[in-house]
């Protein structure tokens, strides 16, 4: 039986306390925020809620192992609304199309509304990405990363290895079998999802539209707040203790290895094992003495470029909009130029002049205050805040000039709300970064740009003994799957009571 400490009350962190706590171990955790969640968070006011970070649920049978290694099955504790269709999307063009909710009628959709044979490329590039997804899953979703013995796994199987295609970009492959340039932009899409640019981001991100379409696009009716609410329930009902409020303001070290941490008021909690759910920048940066013995481990963050940001606006709206999809995106004419915005090409990083707009409205009773109402949760990538070198969000007029800015855009695209607004709050990355203590508010560490940044990714063991990492910002990276599998790792390594 080992004495615990998980720093951050993030979905990782809260998975691997589960797990430790249901294997034996007496767990306690620390979260600084005064509730759980992390970046999944809520926002309400006026009878208005919002989800104010991720907003569909992907590869569910995670949550499903999750669940069933620590207690009762998911579906006893938490339902999932299956969406259909999963996005909708519009285009510069004034074109629209949907994804299905269902992979098998994907063609279809696409060949009715881009044309004849979009259907076909499409299909035949998701028929590579789960051949990808395949020779990937296991040995590096689901493994503890080991640098060039990970891909030497992929590598003894040159199928495999050839299927990965470690040398090409998603754009790349993109190029490669998608004729129509909108096809081309939906598949650029997917980098985003981890903060990354298609243009560098490697051609494994395929697996990303793979995973979606052929496992499903999911809601929690209520907000995705309740999935961590129930995973803290889960690790509580365990044996774990949580405690928000709780920032931590040092890991300990003694005899080279972890031994506790020290809280920001200068309690002092030993431990055995500490697991951090904070962002690695910030682990490795703050958070550890500078003579802990791990030099390679923040080298390696010096050689990766970090994660995008996101600028958002919560808005509360008076009416309905008849036929609005959960989810609808919303493009641009120029997707480079807001790559470039985002990762400083021609310039330094800036706000994008004509974002892509993400637009998630789920119609929840959960989320509106009366059948008349509306709430908007809208999303447009935003480069870090890095006052000094890069964009200062907290510029005096420039969030509400850029928020005017992302309303305009969204009215000439089709989607004008302005009339309709009760309220709105404006949410940038310097909030993001004081929220949840993601440097510059990364939203997921360490981007994909580059064909060896997935390997540059922190490891789950740090260069400490008794000191390991879970959450986006480590192996496997960013996003409700990846971060629930990275508990599932650090759980693995750690072992039983």
């Amino acid at each position: 039986m080992a004495r615990v400490v998980v720093v951050g009350a993030g979905l990782g962190g809260l998975a691997a306390a589960a797990r430790l706590a249901a294997t034996g171990h007496v767990v306690t955790v620390l979260e600084q925020a005064p509730q759980v969640g992390g970046k999944l968070g809520w926002y309400a006011r006026d009878g208005h809620g919002f989800d104010t970070g991720p907003s569909l649920v992907t590869l569910p049978q995670v949550l499903e192992d999750l669940f069933a290694a620590t207690g009762a099955p998911l579906s006893q504790v938490l339902p999932l609304q299956r969406l259909d269709p999963a996005v909708a999307y519009r285009f510069a063009d004034g074109t629209t199309t949907a994804m299905p909710g269902h992979r098998d009628d994907v063609p279809a959709r696409l060949d009715a509304d881009l044309g004849p044979g979009s259907g076909a490329q499409w299909a035949a590039l998701l028929t590579r990405a789960e051949a990808m997804w395949r020779a990937t899953e296991q040995p590096f979703l689901r493994t503890p990363l080991a640098g060039a013995a990970t891909l030497a796994r992929l590598a003894r199987n040159t199928a495999d290895l050839r299927t990965v295609a470690p040398g090409r970009t998603l754009r790349g492959l993109g190029r490669r079998h998608l004729t129509d340039p909108r096809l081309r932009m939906l598949l650029d899409r997917y980098a985003t999802y981890s903060g990354s640019d298609p243009r560098r981001a490697p051609a494994a991100l395929l697996t990303v539209p793979y995973a979606e379409q052929a496992f499903g696009s999911w809601y929690v009716p209520g907000g995705l707040r309740r999935l961590p609410e129930a995973v803290a329930a889960r690790a509580e009902a365990r044996g774990a203790v949580l405690r928000t409020g709780a920032a931590v303001a040092e890991v300990l070290v003694t005899g080279g290895r972890a031994a506790g941490v020290r809280l920001a008021d200068g309690e002092v909690l030993p431990a055995d094992v500490v697991v951090c759910n904070a962002d690695a920048a910030s682990l490795y940066g703050r958070l550890l003495p500078r003579e802990a013995p791990v030099r390679r481990a923040r080298a390696a963050l010096q050689r990766v470029t970090p994660s995008s940001s996101g600028f958002v606006l919560l808005l509360a709206l008076r009416g309905r909009t008849p036929g609005l999809a959960h989810h609808t995106v919303l493009f641009p004419t120029d997707y480079d130029a807001e790559f470039d915005a985002l990762f400083g090409r021609h310039g330094g990083p800036r706000p994008v002049t004509d974002p892509t707009v993400y637009v998630s409205a789920p119609d929840d009773p959960a989320t509106r205050p009366d059948e008349s109402s509306e709430s908007w949760f809208v999303l447009v990538n935003a480069p870090r805040h890095e006052p000094g070198t890069g964009v200062d969000w907290t510029a005096p007029g420039l969030a509400d000039r850029y928020a005017d800015q992302v309303l305009a855009t969204m009215a000439a695209r089709g989607l004008d709300v302005r009339d309709r607004v009760r309220w709105r709050v404006v949410r940038t990355p310097a909030d993001l970064e004081r929220e949840t203590a993601s440097p510059g508010g990364s939203i997921y560490g360490t981007s994909s740009n580059g064909a060896r940044a997935a390997f540059l990714r922190p490891a789950n063991a740090a260069g400490v003994p008794g000191l390991f990492l879970v959450g986006g910002s480590a192996h496997p990276g960013g996003g409700l799957p990846l971060v629930t599998l990275s508990a599932e790792i650090v759980a693995g390594l750690i072992g039983p009571a």
